[in-house]
């Protein structure tokens, strides 16, 4: 029995996060926000899905950010969205290159790192 897919990323945040994390996933990185099913929702977070891409942001009480382990995002026009984030407020960092892509990192409200990368 194979692995076929990976169905989706789950990133914690912080109680009472959500806000932030709309502003960041949905308006910032253009994620729309899905309803959480009722019984799921009772836990806080909130999800963002645009496609195959899923970003679940779940609520941990004793809350600590990934700063290694991350999700690399496969993006178009990255200077673009590379941009809009500057524009929200959200700082990048460039990391070494890595052959065949643009690449750069960007933290989201919560501290969590976030790998974008655009095919070269």
């Amino acid at each position: 029995m194979p692995i076929e897919r990976l169905d989706h990323v789950q990133l914690a945040m912080p109680p009472g996060g959500e806000a932030e994390a709309r502003a960041f996933y949905g308006r910032a990185l253009g994620i729309d926000e899905v309803i959480k099913p009722p019984h799921l929702a009772a836990r806080g977070g909130c999800w963002f899905e645009r496609g195959a891409l899923k970003v679940h942001l779940g609520v941990e009480t004793d809350f600590r950010p990934a700063r290694k382990a991350h999700p690399a995002f496969i993006v178009s026009g990255l200077a673009e969205l590379i941009a809009t984030l500057n524009s929200h407020g959200y700082s990048l960092v460039e990391d070494q290159p890595l052959k065949g892509y643009h690449r750069v990192y960007v933290d989201d409200p919560f501290g969590n790192r976030i790998e974008l990368m655009e095919p070269a």
